[in-house]
């Protein structure tokens, strides 16, 4: 792989020409090294290798305004219910000011085959692992909001490689782990429209250009709205998709958790669990969703102050803030410090803030609600999701449900926070659908 120049890194969606670009056929493996201008790129469906390589004056720049930070004043509440204490960010940000290495994660994901192909008019930018086992099973895995392709750099070498971790070469996979538009190193949309059924319809172009003929997709947060209209779609060669954030929320359901409803008599106590956990996150957890749904253009302070674009992102859900804030207190958890910084890093360098958000605003689903997905669903519970689906609420969603599994631990970064039992869960839901291939 090349190193890109700087504009190139950041600002993939800006690319006036490649110079020593690959054009890959990446199914038969073969890369002729030629010129070729970003039209000529798009015409031809190339598919060019990246690399991250971050100028220095960047990182020197972070540190600066991370030393800069203005703070406000201490919250006047003992608990996180006035948003993200004081201390957990303060704790954060000495912490990337002082001991945080980006160059760690850069040589990380430089290890990973990395590449960039236009679809529509946007550079989508994607890891691609194929496994060295014989008959895997291809499988595109996708991220949502705060998250990034960083969630699942710990799944790729147990799935793509089962023999070294445990499992057996018939529980392979080949990964393709693709970097929303307007997140991390893709484009960012300079014309309206791109919304999660568009996002769909370019990931079926890609696993196609890719040589794909039958394939699996999984995702969770955005990765689930992007799998499940995927799904909606059916093309033939999707032959089943797993979410661990399904939308299942009953018509019923839906209209009693609106303003001024009550909790129905009748249900199970998985069902009572769900409803309360909805109940609490949309009255006290959905501010950050509101204001990026209404005004993404509003949130300039995020893409000028590190220190606010960790705040932002950290208030995502009421339990991964929690596990956060111990995780700065010195606790173990399923992240590291490392682990958070890392993401956070990755949306300040690329200046995604705001792109990001307006996925928000461009969505017109309702996030929850089932979508009639005809083809067979697999579902995988974590007790610290912002609601731990039923599995009376999952049949009704998924006629096709193939798989159903309440776990044990672990919260809405699955993958990133409880990788083992992550994998674990890919392995067995998908067998049933390996003869297909």
């Amino acid at each position: 792989m090349t190193t890109q120049a700087r504009t190139d890194v950041l600002n993939p969606d800006r690319r006036q020409l490649l110079s020593q670009a690959a054009m890959t056929a990446v199914a038969a493996g073969v890369a002729s090294l030629l010129p070729l201008h970003r039209a000529e790129a798009a015409a031809s469906g190339a598919i060019r290798p990246f690399h991250v390589s971050v100028p220095e004056e960047d990182l020197l720049d972070l540190r600066r305004r991370l030393v800069a930070t203005r703070w406000p004043d201490r919250e006047i509440v003992a608990d996180q219910s006035q948003g993200i204490q004081l201390k957990t960010v303060q704790q954060l940000v000495r912490y990337w000011q002082n001991d945080y290495d980006w160059r760690k994660m850069e040589a990380r994901l430089n290890a990973l085959p990395q590449f960039v192909t236009d679809i529509d008019g946007i550079d989508i930018h994607f890891i691609h692992v194929r496994s060295r086992h014989e008959n895997a099973l291809p499988m595109i895995v996708t991220h949502g909001w705060p998250g990034s392709i960083i969630e699942q750099m710990k799944i790729v070498g147990p799935l793509t490689d089962p023999t070294a971790h445990g499992a057996k070469a018939a529980d392979a996979f080949d990964l393709v782990i693709p970097s929303l538009p307007g997140h991390g190193f893709s484009g960012k949309p300079t014309a309206l429209g791109w919304d999660p059924q568009r996002i769909a319809r370019a990931w079926i172009v890609l696993m196609k250009r890719l040589g794909y003929s039958r394939y699996v997709a999984q995702g969770g947060d955005w990765g689930n709205a992007v799998t499940e209209q995927m799904a909606v779609i059916a093309p033939p060669e999707l032959l089943g998709i797993h979410t661990n954030m399904p939308a299942t929320v009953p018509d019923d359901i839906a209209r009693a958790l609106q303003p001024g409803g009550s909790r129905p008599a009748n249900l199970s106590a998985d069902e009572r669990i769900a409803y309360d956990q909805l109940d609490d996150f949309y009255k006290h957890g959905l501010g950050y969703a509101i204001e990026m749904s209404n005004r993404p253009q509003t949130l300039y302070g995020l893409v000028d102050s590190p220190s606010g674009l960790a705040s932002w992102m950290l208030d995502h859900d009421a339990r991964s803030a929690a596990m956060i804030a111990r995780v700065f207190d010195g606790k173990t958890e399923g992240l590291s410090r490392d682990d958070v910084i890392d993401n956070i890093t990755l949306y300040w360098l690329t200046n995604t803030a705001v792109s990001s958000a307006r996925l928000y605003w461009e969505n017109k689903l309702v996030f929850f609600e089932p979508k009639h997905i005809k083809i067979p669903v697999a579902v995988s519970v974590f007790p610290d999701e912002i609601y731990a689906a039923p599995r009376s609420w999952a049949e009704k969603a998924y006629p096709k449900l193939m798989h159903y599994n309440r776990l044990d631990k672990g919260g809405h970064f699955a993958a990133w926070e409880q990788p083992a039992l992550f994998t674990a869960e890919m392995r067995t839901a998908f067998r049933p659908l390996r003869q297909s291939i």
